[in-house]
């Protein structure tokens, strides 16, 4: 399942991009700034990168040079600059492919696929993911445990699908608060609690007797093949 970093400062255009990507079925990680998007692609490297180039802290254009300094993750820049000279010197300088904005949702999907499948990337992989009898459909936005399908609301299928994808490592509550509500962290974990206690009922399990999902107390939540 591909893994896409999204470099976008603009919040409404942020939060439309993100749905686009995630409802493909794409793992997103959305950030404001080159350094944020600077820090993600050293410790968690994508398997793309949409960069806008509007960035508040440093150009877009500066942040693509310091990103090939240490890295060939593709790269797609998002500009409103038109003109062939700034094109030119975008992929001069390690761009894979570019947008001119605006743009939408279709269009970038379909570059993201055709930049991975020219970098022999993961684009054409299975858009759902099976942990033992459970199966998370991201396309369809589904799943089914021994073949039934689960009844969970959109933000339970968002917060399996994100476990599901990563699988076997455990994950804070700061970070599904960040990544799966889209929401600053301040603390509030109960959001994530509850949520987890839901998840559990409809995975036939309970905090006593754990399946899928291993709570470390004060640490995270990781989700796991229980055979």
């Amino acid at each position: 399942m591909p893994t896409v970093l999204l470099v976008e400062d603009d919040s409404m255009i942020r939060t439309a991009l993100v749905k686009a990507l995630a409802n493909a079925g794409h793992v997103v990680t959305a950030v404001g700034t080159a350094m944020d998007a600077l820090r993600e692609v050293a410790v968690r490297p994508p398997d793309v990168v949409v960069l806008d180039l509007g960035l508040p802290d440093v150009d877009g254009a500066s942040a693509l040079r310091m990103m090939r300094g240490d890295s060939d993750v593709p790269v797609i820049v998002a500009t409103a600059r038109t003109g062939e000279n700034n094109i030119i010197r975008l992929l001069n300088a390690g761009a894979d492919d570019y947008l001119t904005k605006p743009f939408s949702g279709e269009h970038l999907l379909a570059r993201i696929s055709a930049v991975l499948r020219r970098r022999g990337g993961v684009a054409d992989a299975p858009a759902a993911i099976e942990v033992g009898p459970l199966r998370v459909d991201l396309g369809r936005r589904s799943a089914t445990l021994h073949g039934r399908a689960l009844d969970l609301t959109r933000k339970e299928f968002d917060l399996l699908a994100y476990l599901a994808a990563r699988r076997d490592h455990l994950v804070t509550r700061q970070e599904l608060i960040e990544e799966v509500w889209r929401q600053p962290y301040r603390g509030s974990e109960q959001t994530v609690d509850v949520h987890i206690s839901w998840l559990r009922r409809k995975l036939g399990e309970t905090a006593a007797k754990p399946r899928f999902l291993r709570v470390l107390r004060g640490v995270g939540i990781m989700l796991v093949d229980p055979r």
